[in-house]
């Protein structure tokens, strides 16, 4: 670690705030509820000493061995007829889609248990995002509908039939228009089945918007190249990245997809060869892509328009007006830097920008053909299929309603009366349809203002396919039997439509065997082994742009005049709630966000110097004023990094009738989002007052902090070309280590990690992977306040910045807030370290914690009684105390505490009782499995064969894990890497992780 670099996880580590000083002195944040336990035992704490001690031993036994009690006696039942398929104890695997990415759907005696990425889809197979990992909990949701309702009233699929039929054969003579309205579809079944809805109905229209949009997107390559397409990005084919306000590593088009390909520029094997590619991010809110970037420079949201500008003229010599920055002296000298960056690597460069004005986008797009972009990071051919909304047509839509012209609406996948601009005007021109049909899956927002609510199918239980990109087809199949009385909405159209093949499996089938499978050469029964496939991909064009700028270049100008009269604000996506769909997903709402580490809350998020210009503290809730008059309340969070004169709020929160998890959870910041020049416009401008009250967030920033101890090292890219181990401390005179323990060999396996910090951006996937492996519980918001959360996997994020080689006070620092506006930030995965020499072993009285032949340190839970002595000794904070049985404690009723949701559990892992400690184990059950499944076949283990669930998960590739006894492993290849290095590696406990030196490609900018 370089010295004159400070790092920190918060504010109130930087300034050591009393509170943090005070709660840093304990190791632990909390001490043990004995008068809670007492209580339970029918005790107080002033009770004679006899009865006390009688206490301590019930009370204390009935904290650590709750399980031990007498439980109900449940007779199990055999299968008279066994399925074929199915042994127990055995695990079947299906090929599915979820969102785009191929999938493998474990599971266990027919339960769906596990979501794995498809190590056979190719180009599909790019790991899982966090959403698609915590998916398997939204089929076990008991707030789903169980059957379909007709006016409020539960009823049967046949009377939901008769209505619907009998409505629209109303509707369709009268001459009144019928509309299915849903988020973007790249299913060809799908659409053609709402083909053959309109030959039955002819008046039927289908409209496509999303939640978020990308429509600036789409009618800017309309208006550029004739082609109304969402391009295919190849972040790995460009040497530079340029991003304005795109969160392409999380939120962005497909953060998954982009991840794997921006990191395959970045990692080991790239660096080996001498290569980097270098990232500037020009942004106001902090993001997980900022947070990555070589250079990150905060901006306004009124600047980022005048920058593209500014870029423009930079590298190709024009003065289109409008390129003025002039309170950001920095940014300005800044592109004129990138443009010759730029200008250097032609062809091998990109440009992208988050905004969803079309003429922003439009000046996007003359950048990148000045560069020389298409054709090599760009492919206009090969488009991509995940969004195609028009937010013109929608906007349509309500006028239409509004006029009294529709006659019939059906709602797909969508939920406008949440996640529109303006509510009320959607809500009252819904009023004037006659005929109003919601195919969710609850009773949620919308469909609670239908006739008609047609209960759909999860994507477990159903048939299905997606075109993500042109040429490209993967399967949706289902994996278990429907859980209730729901049908699929396609089934449900053809129904309605008379069609001659209703039953939705056969109208798949038919369709690939008729238009899909011939192109591709396969069968049936390859593709549902295989699960995606590519067809021949059209080579890439270049793209002329021909389009006089001068318009485009004014209406940027305005727009930016307008955004700069007040505070400016920016809704966005954050990384665990994205649109709010999966809102009652309580694995989502505890993972933390990847940069503010928040859970179960949205915020208004301030620059230091900006909020304490304002008045503001961090917590204190203030009135937020839209310019259309909405008003919401939200608390204060002071995020180094944030433009100045900005305010970040994360759409996806406030939903009000989505379940227990999800209702009332933050604030709803969608009615903030302006329709302007045909497009959704994601800035805008709010007045800020003070409420004079206070809220404290969920954070997990600070918890289990390692203060002043060397746990990150970086070095700069020219540095590592000139040493590899530059940064790691693997050169010079080592710390002097002391050994207490005797040497063991491990004449099997030595299970050992690698994790390479250049990889991870820190999305939070692997976090939600590892719930569902191992069963661990959601705490909810005030446990997590409490540093309760139970997560065996964190991803610390480190804030810091260059001092300039100065020799600087803590309280010089501390009033220089300056600084905080240009804070870099390092990802660090820290778990188990499973330590040689582990300090939890030595001191657990009860032998509770040990050490394995095979190099991993396990966890007995039947012998821990709780006394928290390894917690204390642990010097990375990876280990977790079960306070209570969150599982079955009605007070964390987040829907997770019934049997129906406990369905998701995975049976080779305990679910653990409350008292005891619990932490990282390897997924010991999948060493167990891929060993025994190796002995039964009579073969040594492949390397490889065993992945954990964090590893498995990550889009990155982050995370390697085998065997360190085989050399040619590619975990030890890893490990022998001149980057690596061990986290307090001086204390000597032999950790079994290593992490590889994180590596900036810095520029000479802000020197």
């Amino acid at each position: 670690m370089e010295s004159n670099k400070k790092y920190w996880k918060g504010l109130e580590e930087y300034k050591k705030t009393p509170d943090f000083v005070e709660n840093n002195k304990n190791e632990f944040a909390e001490p043990l509820p004995i008068e809670d336990v007492l209580n339970e035992a029918g005790l107080s704490t002033v009770t004679p000493r006899r009865d006390f001690l009688k206490a301590l031993g019930f009370g204390l036994g009935a904290v650590t061995l709750a399980a031990c009690q007498p439980a109900p006696v449940h007779k199990s039942i055999p299968y008279i007829i066994k399925p074929e398929e199915v042994i127990p104890g055995i695990p079947n695997y299906y090929v599915s889609t979820y969102n785009g990415q191929s999938v493998l759907v474990k599971t266990r005696e027919g339960r769906p248990i596990k979501i794995e990425p498809n190590p056979k889809a190719g180009e599909f197979n790019l790991g899982t995002d966090a959403q698609a990992q915590a998916s398997v909990l939204d089929l076990y949701d008991v707030s789903k509908l169980k059957v379909p309702v007709l006016k409020n009233d539960e009823t049967t699929w046949a009377k939901v039939d008769e209505f619907v039929k009998a409505e629209l054969s109303k509707v369709q003579p009268s001459g009144k228009k019928i509309r299915i309205v849903s988020s973007s579809v790249n299913s060809p079944s799908t659409k053609n089945v709402v083909t053959d809805f309109t030959v039955a109905y002819p008046n039927t229209k289908h409209i496509q918007y999303d939640a978020v949009s990308y429509t600036g997107i789409l009618k800017a390559n309309e208006n550029s190249f004739g082609k109304a397409v969402l391009p295919k990005y190849n972040f790995n084919k460009a040497d530079l990245i340029v991003s304005f306000g795109a969160d392409f590593l999380g939120t962005w088009i497909s953060g998954e997809e982009f991840t794997s390909q921006y990191v395959s520029n970045r990692n080991s094997k790239s660096l080996a060869k001498g290569k980097m590619s270098r990232h500037f991010q020009f942004e106001a809110g902090m993001s997980i892509t900022g947070a990555n970037a070589d250079t990150r420079l905060p901006i306004k949201l009124s600047e980022e328009g005048p920058a593209l500008i500014t870029l423009y003229n930079a590298i190709t010599g024009s003065s289109l007006a409008g390129s003025a920055l002039p309170n950001n002296a920095t940014a300005d000298k800044a592109l004129k830097l990138v443009a010759k960056e730029l200008l250097m690597n032609k062809g091998k460069a990109l440009v992208v920008s988050g905004s969803n004005d079309v003429s922003t986008q439009i000046l996007v797009n003359a950048i990148n053909t000045a560069i020389g972009s298409y054709g090599t990071t760009i492919d206009l051919d090969n488009p991509s299929k995940r969004y195609s909304g028009n937010d013109a047509e929608f906007k349509e839509f309500i006028n239409e309603m509004n006029r009294g012209e529709v006659g019939a609406v059906f709602f797909l996948n969508t939920n406008p009366a949440y996640d529109v601009i303006d509510t009320k005007s959607f809500t009252d021109a819904l009023a004037k349809v006659a005929l109003k049909v919601s195919f969710s899956d609850r009773k949620d927002e919308t469909s609670t203002l239908c006739d008609v609510i047609a209960t759909n199918q999860n994507y477990l239980e159903s048939w299905g396919d997606a075109n993500i990109y042109e040429g490209s087809y993967s399967i949706i199949q289902p994996t278990i039997n429907p859980v209730f009385n729901s049908r699929q909405a396609e089934q449900s159209l053809l129904v309605w439509s008379n069609a001659p093949v209703q039953d939705y499996y056969q109208y798949v089938r038919n369709n690939w065997d008729k238009n899909i499978l011939p192109v591709l050469g396969k069968t049936w029964n390859e593709l549902l082994q295989t699960g995606a496939f590519t067809s021949t991909l059209k080579t890439a064009g270049t793209y002329t742009f021909g389009l006089s700028l001068d318009a485009v270049a004014k209406s940027i100008v305005s727009s930016s005049k307008a955004l700069a009269k007040d505070i400016e604000l920016h809704v966005y996506e954050s990384i665990p709630m994205r649109d709010g769909k999966y809102a009652n997903n309580a694995f989502l709402q505890e993972l933390p966000d990847p940069v503010t580490k928040v859970t179960w809350d949205n915020y208004i998020a301030l620059a230091p110097k900006f909020a304490e210009s304002l008045g503001y503290k961090e917590f204190d809730v203030v009135s937020v004023k839209g310019a259309n008059g909405y008003t919401i309340e939200l608390p204060v969070l002071i995020q180094p990094g944030q433009a100045q004169g900005t305010a970040s709020i994360a759409l996806g929160y406030g939903r009000t009738k989505v379940g227990k998890a999800g209702d009332n959870v933050g604030k709803n910041a969608f009615p903030f989002v302006a329709f302007a020049n045909g497009t959704s416009q994601y800035a805008t401008t709010v007045s800020l007052s003070k409420t004079g009250s206070t809220y404290e967030l969920a954070q997990t920033q600070t918890h289990h902090s390692i203060e002043g101890r060397n746990i990150i090292r970086e070095a700069t890219f020219k540095e590592y070309v000139k040493d590899p181990a530059a940064g790691s401390g693997n050169h010079g005179a080592k710390h002097k280590t002391y050994d207490l323990w005797d040497k063991f060999e491990k004449p099997g396996n030595n299970w050992v990690m690698a994790i390479d910090l250049n990889a991870c951006t820190g999305c939070g996937s692997c976090i939600v992977a590892c719930n569902v492996e191992n069963n661990i519980p959601v705490v909810g918001r005030d446990e997590v306040r409490k540093r309760r959360e139970m997560h065996w996997i964190r991803i610390d994020r480190y804030y810091s910045f260059e001092n300039e080689g100065k020799s600087v006070s803590e309280e010089s620092e501390i009033a220089g807030l300056e600084n905080l506006d240009l804070v870099s930030v390092v990802h660090q995965p820290m778990l188990c370290q499973h330590c040689d020499h582990a300090p939890c072993e030595t001191v657990c009285p009860v032998l509770a914690t040990v050490h394995s032949s095979d190099g991993l340190n396990h966890m007995a839970y039947n012998r821990c009684v709780g006394t928290r002595y390894c917690a204390n000794n642990c010097p990375y904070k990876v280990r977790r105390f079960n306070w209570f049985n969150y599982w079955n404690d009605s007070r964390f009723d987040n829907y997770l505490n019934n049997e129906f949701t406990q369905l998701v559990l995975n049976p080779d892992v305990t679910t653990r009782s409350r008292g005891v400690m619990e932490k990282c184990s390897m997924c010991i059950q999948r060493i167990q499995g891929g060993k025994l499944a190796a002995k039964l076949e009579k073969r040594p283990l492949k390397d490889g064969e065993i992945q954990m669930a964090c590893q498995q998960a990550c889009s990155a590739n982050a995370i390697v894990f085998g065997d360190g006894n085989d050399p040619d492993s590619e975990v030890s290849k890893a490990l022998r890497s001149e980057r690596t290095y061990y986290v307090l590696e001086e204390i000597n406990v032999q950790p079994g992780i290593g992490y590889m030196t994180k590596i900036r490609n810095t520029s000479t900018i802000l020197a």
